[in-house]
Protein backbone atom coordinates (compact mmCIF):
# COMPACT_ATOMS: atom_id res chain seq x y z
CA UNK A 1 0.00 0.00 0.00
CA UNK A 2 2.64 2.39 0.46
CA UNK A 3 3.94 2.25 -2.90
CA UNK A 4 0.90 3.07 -3.89
CA UNK A 5 0.45 5.70 -1.73
CA UNK A 6 3.94 7.17 -2.64
CA UNK A 7 2.72 7.23 -6.19
CA UNK A 8 -0.75 9.16 -5.56
CA UNK A 9 -0.48 11.19 -2.97
CA UNK A 10 -4.09 10.53 -2.47
CA UNK A 11 -4.68 9.48 0.97
CA UNK A 12 -2.19 13.32 2.13
CA UNK A 13 -4.54 15.20 -0.21
CA UNK A 14 -7.41 14.32 1.52
CA UNK A 15 -6.33 14.36 5.04
CA UNK A 16 -5.01 18.30 4.19
CA UNK A 17 -8.82 18.88 2.86
CA UNK A 18 -10.42 17.52 5.31
CA UNK A 19 -8.50 19.45 7.86
CA UNK A 20 -10.36 22.28 6.78
CA UNK A 21 -13.33 23.16 8.49
CA UNK A 22 -15.51 24.13 5.45
CA UNK A 23 -18.86 24.34 6.84
CA UNK A 24 -21.34 24.79 3.96
CA UNK A 25 -21.09 27.32 2.41
CA UNK A 26 -17.52 28.30 3.89
CA UNK A 27 -14.54 26.69 1.95
CA UNK A 28 -12.30 28.07 4.25
CA UNK A 29 -8.96 28.05 1.94
CA UNK A 30 -9.98 24.50 0.76
CA UNK A 31 -9.76 26.06 -3.04
CA UNK A 32 -6.50 27.58 -2.35
CA UNK A 33 -5.24 24.48 -2.15
CA UNK A 34 -6.55 23.33 -5.43
CA UNK A 35 -5.23 26.73 -7.34
CA UNK A 36 -1.67 25.96 -5.94
CA UNK A 37 -1.74 22.43 -7.11
CA UNK A 38 -3.91 22.99 -10.76
CA UNK A 39 -1.54 26.14 -11.14
CA UNK A 40 1.71 23.99 -11.35
CA UNK A 41 -0.08 21.50 -13.75
CA UNK A 42 -0.92 24.57 -16.47
CA UNK A 43 -4.38 25.53 -15.07
CA UNK A 44 -5.76 28.71 -15.23
CA UNK A 45 -7.26 29.34 -12.12
CA UNK A 46 -10.40 31.86 -11.92
CA UNK A 47 -11.73 32.43 -8.78
CA UNK A 48 -14.95 34.32 -7.91
CA UNK A 49 -17.49 35.03 -4.82
CA UNK A 50 -20.97 35.32 -5.28
CA UNK A 51 -23.61 35.81 -2.04
CA UNK A 52 -20.34 34.31 0.15
CA UNK A 53 -20.25 31.06 -1.70
CA UNK A 54 -16.33 30.11 -3.04
CA UNK A 55 -16.56 29.28 -6.59
CA UNK A 56 -13.12 27.90 -8.48
CA UNK A 57 -13.08 27.53 -12.27
CA UNK A 58 -9.44 26.05 -13.41
CA UNK A 59 -9.00 25.61 -17.14
CA UNK A 60 -6.40 23.93 -19.10
CA UNK A 61 -6.21 24.89 -22.50
CA UNK A 62 -4.72 22.21 -25.04
CA UNK A 63 -3.52 23.86 -28.32
CA UNK A 64 -4.70 20.42 -29.79
CA UNK A 65 -8.65 20.51 -30.76
CA UNK A 66 -11.16 17.86 -28.50
CA UNK A 67 -13.53 17.50 -26.24
CA UNK A 68 -14.82 20.10 -23.46
CA UNK A 69 -14.10 17.96 -19.98
CA UNK A 70 -14.82 18.83 -16.69
CA UNK A 71 -14.19 17.25 -12.80
CA UNK A 72 -16.50 18.86 -10.21
CA UNK A 73 -17.09 18.99 -6.99
CA UNK A 74 -17.39 20.78 -3.58
CA UNK A 75 -15.80 21.67 -0.69
CA UNK A 76 -18.26 22.51 1.26
CA UNK A 77 -19.63 19.85 4.33
CA UNK A 78 -22.39 19.58 6.74
CA UNK A 79 -22.33 20.15 10.11
CA UNK A 80 -20.45 17.54 12.49
CA UNK A 81 -23.33 17.01 14.90
CA UNK A 82 -22.28 16.07 17.82
CA UNK A 83 -18.67 16.33 18.71
CA UNK A 84 -18.20 14.09 21.47
CA UNK A 85 -20.05 11.24 19.86
CA UNK A 86 -17.08 11.11 17.28
CA UNK A 87 -13.85 8.56 17.57
CA UNK A 88 -11.44 11.18 16.50
CA UNK A 89 -12.19 14.76 16.21
CA UNK A 90 -13.89 15.51 13.29
CA UNK A 91 -11.34 17.66 11.36
CA UNK A 92 -8.07 15.80 12.58
CA UNK A 93 -8.27 13.59 9.25
CA UNK A 94 -6.89 10.52 11.28
CA UNK A 95 -6.39 7.03 9.96
CA UNK A 96 -7.37 4.52 12.35
CA UNK A 97 -6.99 0.37 11.16
CA UNK A 98 -6.73 1.91 7.72
CA UNK A 99 -9.84 4.50 7.57
CA UNK A 100 -9.68 7.91 7.32
CA UNK A 101 -12.11 9.94 9.43
CA UNK A 102 -13.18 13.13 9.04
CA UNK A 103 -16.29 15.69 8.06
CA UNK A 104 -16.25 15.28 4.17
CA UNK A 105 -13.77 12.85 4.19
CA UNK A 106 -16.27 10.50 1.75
CA UNK A 107 -18.19 13.43 1.07
CA UNK A 108 -16.88 14.63 -0.65
CA UNK A 109 -12.99 15.85 -0.20
CA UNK A 110 -11.90 12.13 -1.07
CA UNK A 111 -12.99 12.32 -4.55
CA UNK A 112 -11.52 16.14 -5.15
CA UNK A 113 -8.05 14.27 -3.65
CA UNK A 114 -8.37 11.03 -6.16
CA UNK A 115 -9.49 13.62 -8.78
CA UNK A 116 -6.71 16.08 -8.35
CA UNK A 117 -4.00 13.16 -8.15
CA UNK A 118 -5.11 10.93 -10.81
CA UNK A 119 -5.25 14.33 -13.24
CA UNK A 120 -1.42 15.16 -11.91
CA UNK A 121 -0.67 11.59 -12.29
CA UNK A 122 -1.81 11.82 -15.44
CA UNK A 123 -0.28 15.14 -17.01
CA UNK A 124 3.13 14.46 -15.09
CA UNK A 125 3.22 11.47 -17.11
CA UNK A 126 3.28 12.95 -20.39
CA UNK A 127 0.19 11.68 -21.16
CA UNK A 128 -2.23 14.06 -23.76
CA UNK A 129 -5.00 16.06 -22.77
CA UNK A 130 -6.89 17.81 -26.08
CA UNK A 131 -9.33 20.38 -26.13
CA UNK A 132 -10.21 21.87 -22.81
CA UNK A 133 -10.23 20.74 -19.34
CA UNK A 134 -12.49 21.32 -16.54
CA UNK A 135 -11.61 21.93 -12.19
CA UNK A 136 -15.22 23.43 -11.12
CA UNK A 137 -15.73 23.49 -7.64
CA UNK A 138 -18.31 25.03 -5.46
CA UNK A 139 -18.56 25.46 -1.85
CA UNK A 140 -22.80 25.75 -1.82
CA UNK A 141 -23.60 22.20 -2.78
CA UNK A 142 -24.59 20.56 1.18
CA UNK A 143 -26.44 24.11 1.72
CA UNK A 144 -29.08 25.75 -0.73
CA UNK A 145 -27.08 25.37 -4.03
CA UNK A 146 -28.24 28.86 -5.42
CA UNK A 147 -24.99 31.08 -5.64
CA UNK A 148 -22.17 27.55 -6.42
CA UNK A 149 -22.36 25.10 -9.28
CA UNK A 150 -25.70 27.29 -10.86
CA UNK A 151 -23.11 30.46 -10.75
CA UNK A 152 -20.67 28.64 -12.65
CA UNK A 153 -22.74 27.04 -15.11
CA UNK A 154 -23.82 30.65 -16.18
CA UNK A 155 -20.58 31.77 -16.55
CA UNK A 156 -19.65 29.23 -18.92
CA UNK A 157 -23.31 30.15 -20.36
CA UNK A 158 -22.06 33.77 -20.82
CA UNK A 159 -18.55 33.11 -22.30
CA UNK A 160 -20.48 30.23 -24.59
CA UNK A 161 -18.30 27.51 -23.40
CA UNK A 162 -19.82 24.20 -23.57
CA UNK A 163 -19.04 20.88 -21.91
CA UNK A 164 -18.93 17.39 -23.46
CA UNK A 165 -17.94 15.25 -20.53
CA UNK A 166 -18.95 16.03 -17.11
CA UNK A 167 -17.42 13.88 -13.96
CA UNK A 168 -18.72 14.84 -10.67
CA UNK A 169 -17.26 12.93 -7.70
CA UNK A 170 -20.24 12.49 -5.35
CA UNK A 171 -19.93 9.23 -3.17
CA UNK A 172 -22.13 7.46 -5.43
CA UNK A 173 -21.21 4.22 -4.42
CA UNK A 174 -22.12 1.27 -1.87
CA UNK A 175 -19.59 -1.68 -1.16
CA UNK A 176 -16.53 -0.61 -3.12
CA UNK A 177 -15.50 3.03 -5.42
CA UNK A 178 -16.77 2.43 -9.19
CA UNK A 179 -19.46 0.00 -8.32
CA UNK A 180 -22.50 2.10 -8.72
CA UNK A 181 -22.42 5.17 -11.43
CA UNK A 182 -24.90 7.77 -10.89
CA UNK A 183 -26.38 8.29 -14.66
CA UNK A 184 -29.19 10.70 -13.15
CA UNK A 185 -31.25 12.01 -10.63
CA UNK A 186 -34.90 12.55 -9.42
CA UNK A 187 -35.81 15.45 -8.89
CA UNK A 188 -37.01 17.36 -5.64
CA UNK A 189 -39.78 20.20 -3.91
CA UNK A 190 -40.12 21.19 -0.30
CA UNK A 191 -42.96 22.87 1.04
CA UNK A 192 -43.89 24.60 4.43
CA UNK A 193 -47.24 24.58 5.00
CA UNK A 194 -49.13 27.25 7.30
CA UNK A 195 -52.41 25.82 8.72
CA UNK A 196 -54.60 28.29 10.71
CA UNK A 197 -57.69 27.68 12.67
CA UNK A 198 -59.04 30.00 15.77
CA UNK A 199 -58.20 29.08 19.48
CA UNK A 200 -60.48 28.53 22.39
CA UNK A 201 -61.42 26.08 25.38
CA UNK A 202 -60.73 22.39 24.66
CA UNK A 203 -64.55 22.05 26.47
CA UNK A 204 -65.66 24.10 24.15
CA UNK A 205 -64.64 23.05 20.23
CA UNK A 206 -67.63 24.56 18.85
CA UNK A 207 -66.33 27.96 19.21
CA UNK A 208 -63.09 27.03 18.13
CA UNK A 209 -61.30 25.48 14.96
CA UNK A 210 -58.39 23.37 15.38
CA UNK A 211 -55.36 23.88 13.59
CA UNK A 212 -53.60 21.02 13.91
CA UNK A 213 -56.73 19.05 13.43
CA UNK A 214 -56.75 20.03 9.29
CA UNK A 215 -52.98 19.49 9.38
CA UNK A 216 -53.70 15.93 10.12
CA UNK A 217 -56.79 15.92 7.04
CA UNK A 218 -54.11 17.74 5.40
CA UNK A 219 -51.83 15.47 5.86
CA UNK A 220 -53.73 12.33 5.00
CA UNK A 221 -54.86 14.00 2.11
CA UNK A 222 -51.34 14.51 0.59
CA UNK A 223 -50.21 11.03 1.63
CA UNK A 224 -53.06 9.40 -0.03
CA UNK A 225 -51.88 11.26 -3.41
CA UNK A 226 -51.44 8.43 -6.04
CA UNK A 227 -48.33 8.56 -7.72
CA UNK A 228 -46.28 6.98 -10.65
CA UNK A 229 -44.40 4.30 -10.19
CA UNK A 230 -41.39 5.65 -12.32
CA UNK A 231 -40.33 5.38 -15.94
CA UNK A 232 -37.10 2.53 -17.04
CA UNK A 233 -34.51 5.65 -15.98
CA UNK A 234 -35.85 6.96 -12.91
CA UNK A 235 -37.57 5.61 -9.71
CA UNK A 236 -41.31 6.58 -9.03
CA UNK A 237 -42.00 9.60 -6.87
CA UNK A 238 -43.27 9.83 -3.42
CA UNK A 239 -44.32 12.56 -0.85
CA UNK A 240 -43.02 12.14 2.95
CA UNK A 241 -43.88 14.29 5.44
CA UNK A 242 -41.28 15.64 7.03
CA UNK A 243 -42.22 17.88 10.15
CA UNK A 244 -45.40 18.52 11.83
CA UNK A 245 -45.94 21.40 14.96
CA UNK A 246 -48.42 23.02 16.73
CA UNK A 247 -48.03 26.26 18.38
CA UNK A 248 -46.90 26.93 22.52
CA UNK A 249 -48.90 24.21 24.01
CA UNK A 250 -51.34 24.06 26.67
CA UNK A 251 -53.56 21.31 27.25
CA UNK A 252 -56.87 23.08 27.67
CA UNK A 253 -56.06 25.45 24.36
CA UNK A 254 -57.33 24.60 20.65
CA UNK A 255 -54.75 25.59 19.04
CA UNK A 256 -54.86 28.09 16.19
CA UNK A 257 -51.45 27.40 14.32
CA UNK A 258 -49.68 24.31 12.93
CA UNK A 259 -46.72 24.33 10.90
CA UNK A 260 -45.69 21.12 8.83
CA UNK A 261 -43.17 20.18 6.06
CA UNK A 262 -43.44 17.63 3.43
CA UNK A 263 -40.64 17.11 0.60
CA UNK A 264 -41.52 15.29 -2.79
CA UNK A 265 -38.98 13.20 -4.49
CA UNK A 266 -40.58 12.94 -8.45
CA UNK A 267 -39.50 11.61 -11.48
CA UNK A 268 -39.38 13.11 -15.29
CA UNK A 269 -43.20 12.55 -14.96
CA UNK A 270 -43.42 15.70 -13.13
CA UNK A 271 -42.18 19.21 -13.22
CA UNK A 272 -41.66 21.71 -10.43
CA UNK A 273 -44.70 23.73 -11.78
CA UNK A 274 -46.80 20.44 -12.60
CA UNK A 275 -46.58 19.45 -8.81
CA UNK A 276 -47.30 23.10 -7.23
CA UNK A 277 -50.41 23.00 -9.63
CA UNK A 278 -51.41 19.18 -8.72
CA UNK A 279 -50.86 20.15 -5.03
CA UNK A 280 -52.94 23.37 -4.94
CA UNK A 281 -55.41 21.75 -6.33
CA UNK A 282 -55.80 18.76 -4.03
CA UNK A 283 -55.63 21.33 -0.67
CA UNK A 284 -58.10 23.79 -2.75
CA UNK A 285 -61.34 23.07 -0.16
CA UNK A 286 -58.95 24.41 2.81
CA UNK A 287 -59.01 28.07 1.16
CA UNK A 288 -57.23 30.48 3.69
CA UNK A 289 -56.94 28.04 6.15
CA UNK A 290 -53.78 26.75 4.56
CA UNK A 291 -50.65 28.34 2.92
CA UNK A 292 -47.83 27.18 1.20
CA UNK A 293 -44.59 27.90 0.54
CA UNK A 294 -42.15 26.19 -1.68
CA UNK A 295 -38.63 25.86 -1.77
CA UNK A 296 -35.31 23.96 -2.58
CA UNK A 297 -36.46 23.39 -6.08
CA UNK A 298 -34.19 20.16 -7.58
CA UNK A 299 -35.70 19.27 -11.09
CA UNK A 300 -34.87 15.97 -12.11
CA UNK A 301 -31.68 14.86 -14.84
CA UNK A 302 -30.92 11.99 -17.14
CA UNK A 303 -27.66 11.81 -18.40
CA UNK A 304 -27.60 11.81 -22.60
CA UNK A 305 -25.22 8.85 -23.30
CA UNK A 306 -25.16 7.46 -27.18
CA UNK A 307 -24.00 4.07 -26.04
CA UNK A 308 -23.76 2.74 -29.35
CA UNK A 309 -20.62 4.74 -29.57
CA UNK A 310 -17.27 2.91 -27.88
CA UNK A 311 -16.41 6.62 -26.79
CA UNK A 312 -18.79 7.75 -25.08
CA UNK A 313 -18.60 8.76 -21.35
CA UNK A 314 -20.45 6.33 -20.25
CA UNK A 315 -18.69 3.45 -21.67
CA UNK A 316 -15.51 4.72 -21.17
CA UNK A 317 -16.57 5.03 -17.24
CA UNK A 318 -17.43 1.80 -17.34
CA UNK A 319 -14.78 0.50 -18.85
CA UNK A 320 -12.14 2.29 -16.53
CA UNK A 321 -13.94 1.00 -13.19
CA UNK A 322 -13.49 -2.68 -15.03
CA UNK A 323 -9.83 -2.42 -16.31
CA UNK A 324 -9.05 -1.25 -12.31
CA UNK A 325 -11.66 -3.05 -10.03
CA UNK A 326 -12.30 -6.04 -12.39
CA UNK A 327 -16.21 -5.69 -11.92
CA UNK A 328 -18.72 -4.00 -14.22
CA UNK A 329 -20.56 -1.03 -12.43
CA UNK A 330 -24.19 -0.60 -11.64
CA UNK A 331 -25.88 1.95 -13.12
CA UNK A 332 -28.61 3.78 -10.78
CA UNK A 333 -30.57 7.03 -10.73
CA UNK A 334 -30.99 6.48 -7.03
CA UNK A 335 -30.31 8.83 -3.96
CA UNK A 336 -30.92 12.66 -3.66
CA UNK A 337 -30.42 15.80 -5.53
CA UNK A 338 -26.75 16.67 -6.99
CA UNK A 339 -25.25 19.58 -8.68
CA UNK A 340 -25.25 17.27 -11.98
CA UNK A 341 -28.62 19.32 -12.46
CA UNK A 342 -27.19 22.11 -13.25
CA UNK A 343 -24.45 20.43 -15.71
CA UNK A 344 -26.52 18.85 -17.58
CA UNK A 345 -27.69 20.04 -21.09
CA UNK A 346 -29.11 18.35 -24.35
CA UNK A 347 -26.33 17.98 -25.71
CA UNK A 348 -23.74 16.63 -23.25
CA UNK A 349 -23.14 13.61 -20.91
CA UNK A 350 -22.66 13.88 -17.00
CA UNK A 351 -21.80 10.95 -14.96
CA UNK A 352 -21.36 11.00 -11.28
CA UNK A 353 -19.03 8.39 -10.12
CA UNK A 354 -17.08 8.13 -6.66
CA UNK A 355 -16.76 6.56 -2.88
CA UNK A 356 -18.89 4.34 -1.12
CA UNK A 357 -21.43 6.57 0.88
CA UNK A 358 -22.38 4.22 3.53
CA UNK A 359 -21.39 6.81 6.45
CA UNK A 360 -21.82 10.35 4.80
CA UNK A 361 -23.81 12.85 6.68
CA UNK A 362 -23.10 10.41 9.75
CA UNK A 363 -21.08 10.94 12.87
CA UNK A 364 -17.58 9.28 12.08
CA UNK A 365 -17.92 9.91 8.49
CA UNK A 366 -14.74 7.89 7.09
CA UNK A 367 -13.32 6.31 4.20
CA UNK A 368 -11.27 3.38 3.58
CA UNK A 369 -7.78 4.03 2.48
CA UNK A 370 -7.59 1.48 -0.31
CA UNK A 371 -11.13 2.78 -1.40
CA UNK A 372 -9.25 5.71 -1.93
CA UNK A 373 -6.71 4.87 -4.08
CA UNK A 374 -8.92 2.41 -6.27
CA UNK A 375 -11.20 5.71 -6.94
CA UNK A 376 -7.82 7.70 -7.26
CA UNK A 377 -6.87 4.64 -10.48
CA UNK A 378 -10.39 4.74 -11.61
CA UNK A 379 -9.97 8.39 -12.50
CA UNK A 380 -6.59 7.97 -13.95
CA UNK A 381 -8.16 5.25 -16.13
CA UNK A 382 -10.85 7.25 -17.20
CA UNK A 383 -8.63 9.93 -17.95
CA UNK A 384 -6.95 7.80 -20.18
CA UNK A 385 -9.96 6.26 -22.03
CA UNK A 386 -11.22 9.68 -22.84
CA UNK A 387 -7.61 10.57 -24.26
CA UNK A 388 -6.44 7.69 -26.28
Amino acid sequence: MRDEFEKSNVVRYTQELVSIESITPNDNGCQNFLIDKLSKLGFKCHSFIDNDVHNLMATYQSDLPGLSVAFCGHTDVVPIGDSSLWLVPPFSAEIINGELYGRGAADMKGGIAAMLSALERYVNGGHPITGTFYFLITSDEEGEAEHGSKTIVNLLNESNLKLDFCIIGEPTSDAFSGDTIKIGRRGALSCSVDVYGKAGHVAYPQYASNAVTTAVSVSNKLLNIKWDSGSDDLPGTNLEISGIKSNSFTDNIIPSHCHMNFNIRYSDAHTNETLRNLIHDELFEYGNKVELSWQRPCEPYLTNSPIEKDDCLLNCAIRAVHKVTLNYPKLSTSGGCSDGRFFKEEHNEVLEIGLPNKTIHQVNEKVSVNELIKLENIYFQLLYEIYS
